[in-house]
């Protein structure tokens, strides 16, 4: 070891690590890889030769489910909700902790520790309520019986991140920005929210995310299939084809491909937010 250099015994060091994350890498990548060589063959081919590549490839189960507009019915539903919510979810939250950041009122920190309650209020147990409350205001089969609980379940979290950013930002500068006739708003609107874009882009990745993957309230929401999302259609398209097991695998890959997509355009700007909120805490 003495003989080595610097980087090479530092990189030595490093190798656990990295052998650690290139096997946690192989095990989440594997079951997608399945999926995806499995939508190309054909049921019998699967029975018989599980882990082997398609002999043919039999792209009929992506191009059928490509060509059907319901899987795009459903798909812009999801796209729908999840920007509805995240509109929703991010706009509130901001304005809230903004309030809880830089307003010194009594009571402020009671309030702010009711919001970091609901972290730990599970969903599941608010189902019940929720759908009554859903029918008595008619939102049944509607997006918005989706979009508002999930805003309103996704505030927590999004308040105590953004509550963080925002007390970082100097009172020095919200003074000088007073002292130039910027009123409170005009503070939050053009200073505080452009210095707050990593914190509001992870907040945001969160909520489409939480969104997209959400499957019991569109269950619980919507009976009838015109705003069913893509959750609740890989159910039902597994109940409709459960002995075409190669189209259900060609489906789930359809369904997984945009959140996958997105998530590696935002990958960036959520590690990137999520970095600078650990190195300013």
């Amino acid at each position: 070891m003495s003989g080595l250099s610097h980087t090479a015994r530092r990189r030595l060091r490093s190798t656990p690590l990295y052998v650690t994350l290139w096997l946690v890498g192989v095990l989440m990548v594997t079951p997608i890889l399945y999926a995806l060589v499995s939508g190309f063959k054909s049921t019998d081919q699967l029975s018989q030769n599980p882990f082997g590549l398609p002999s043919p490839w039999n792209v009929s189960n992506y191009t059928d489910i490509l060509a059907d507009s319901a899987f795009w019915r459903m798909l812009g539903s999801s796209t729908l909700i999840a920007v509805g919510t995240t509109v929703l979810t991010v706009g509130t939250a901001a304005l809230a902790a903004f309030g809880l950041a830089r307003f010194a009122f009594k009571g402020r920190e009671v309030m702010f520790t009711l919001f970091t309650v609901g972290l730990m209020f599970p969903f599941a147990v608010a189902i019940l309520p929720l759908f009554v409350l859903l029918r008595t205001f008619g939102l049944l089969d509607n997006p918005w019986g989706v979009i508002l609980p999930q805003a309103a379940f996704g505030l927590p979290m999004t308040i105590v991140i953004l509550r963080g950013f925002f007390r970082e930002i100097p009172g020095e500068l919200e003074e000088a920005a007073t002292l130039d006739g910027c009123s409170p708003l005009g503070f939050f609107w053009r200073i505080l929210l452009p210095m707050a874009r990593p914190a509001l882009g992870t907040v945001s990745v969160l909520a489409i995310v939480a969104s997209w993957n959400n499957f019991l309230l569109p269950l619980l929401v919507f009976s009838e299939p015109t705003w069913w999302t893509i959750p609740v259609g890989v159910q039902q398209f597994q109940g409709q084809y459960s002995s075409d097991t190669a189209r259900i695998f060609a489906y789930l890959v359809l369904s997984m491909a945009p959140a996958l997509a997105f998530y590696a355009v935002a990958e960036r700007q959520l590690i990137g937010g999520i970095t600078m909120g650990a190195t300013k805490g």
